[in-house]
């Protein structure tokens, strides 16, 4: 029977008492937080109508929750069905792929078609051709024997390459005025969610987490790698295979929804392996899901009342992200 492993002993008393509480609690902590954020930003620095703000400020939390649930949730689930937590569906090249469908849009039809397009039709193609793509790809390196997560990091990082470079190629050939609204295109922004597609986008999530939820103590067996999986009567192909699936449809959606945010995945799910104190992931998917709540609704309230939209919260993310990255990366070879 899977247990949770004791709690290490810490000197701080404020740490002591963080190391004693249990996952309930700390997750409630944590959905508090969640809850003085939102109220923040719902009902604070109101210049007009709070009607009008609340409307607005209202898609903006919603587009919050889809996001981070779609990208808490599959980037848990890839990390344990990848036994390893630095990689993201991120960082195998799925918001490269998405500059290069929005690079294809521009260059071969024009700035004017991209921004006249039917918001529905490119939000369903970027969707479709994002999951094809990273079907085939989870299927060819899982699918068969070759089940090597250093082929995956190649395979990915040398196909993020060739997308960024074709699209740069692509890039360097368009009007100004086509890739000044290309650029645009590039940096995630939850203020402008357009509610048709916020609500189809929420559809697939709650799909995609109707499949998860169910599978939840598989996913707790998963993390004892293939063999004892299998061992354990789990049939690890199918149920590989099902979730590769289910975090390709969240990722998509949510991307072609917002934009890219490289790095917010690494983000949220390795703090939430921290913050959460099990390895159980009815605590760390929740967690991950409410952190990533709390760390983007906190920088939209930095960005938006402190700096006056001066900046992305995507270029602080994918900056803070990649130093994140970089330590986590440092920190594993060291061991």
């Amino acid at each position: 029977m899977l247990t949770d492993p004791a709690p290490t002993t810490v000197r701080p008393r404020a740490a002591v008492r963080v190391r004693r509480a249990g996952p309930a609690a700390r997750l409630a902590v944590l959905g508090a937080v969640v809850v003085v954020l939102t109220a923040l930003y719902l009902f604070t620095d109101v210049p007009g109508s709070l009607a009008y703000a609340l409307e607005k400020r209202g898609l903006t939390v919603a587009a919050v929750v889809v996001v981070a649930a779609a990208v808490g949730v599959s980037t848990v689930v890839f990390h344990t069905i990848t036994q390893n937590r630095v990689l993201t569906p991120s960082i195998m090249g799925f918001d490269a792929f998405y500059v290069l469908v929005s690079t294809v849009v521009v260059f071969a039809a024009g700035s004017a078609a991209f921004l006249a397009a039917d918001p529905l039709v490119l939000w369903a193609v970027q969707v479709a051709v994002m999951v094809g793509f990273s079907v085939v790809l989870f299927t060819w390196l899982f699918g068969g024997k070759r089940r090597s997560i250093h082929l995956m990091l190649l395979v990915g990082v040398v196909l993020g390459t060739f997308f960024r470079a074709f699209s740069e190629w692509m890039q360097r050939m368009l009007d100004p005025l086509d890739f000044q609204v290309l650029s645009d295109a590039f940096f995630a922004s939850l203020t402008r969610p357009d509610e048709t597609l916020l609500a189809l986008t929420a559809g697939l999530v709650v799909l995609g987490c109707a499949v998860v939820v169910p599978l939840l103590r598989t996913l707790d067996v998963l993390t004892l790698g293939e063999p004892a999986a299998v061992g354990l009567g789990v049939d690890h192909r199918r149920v590989v295979l099902t979730l590769f699936l289910v975090v390709s449809v969240m990722v998509a959606a949510s991307t072609a929804l917002v934009g890219p945010i490289l790095f917010f995945g690494l983000i949220v799910a390795n703090l939430a392996y921290s913050w959460a104190g099990s390895f159980r992931h009815v605590w760390t998917v929740p967690t991950a899901v409410l952190l990533g709540v709390a760390c983007l609704l906190g920088g939209q309230l930095v960005l938006e009342r402190v700096l006056g939209f001066g900046g992305t919260l995507s270029t602080v993310i994918d900056f803070a992200g990649g130093l994140f990255f970089l330590y986590l990366v440092l920190r594993k070879g060291a061991r």
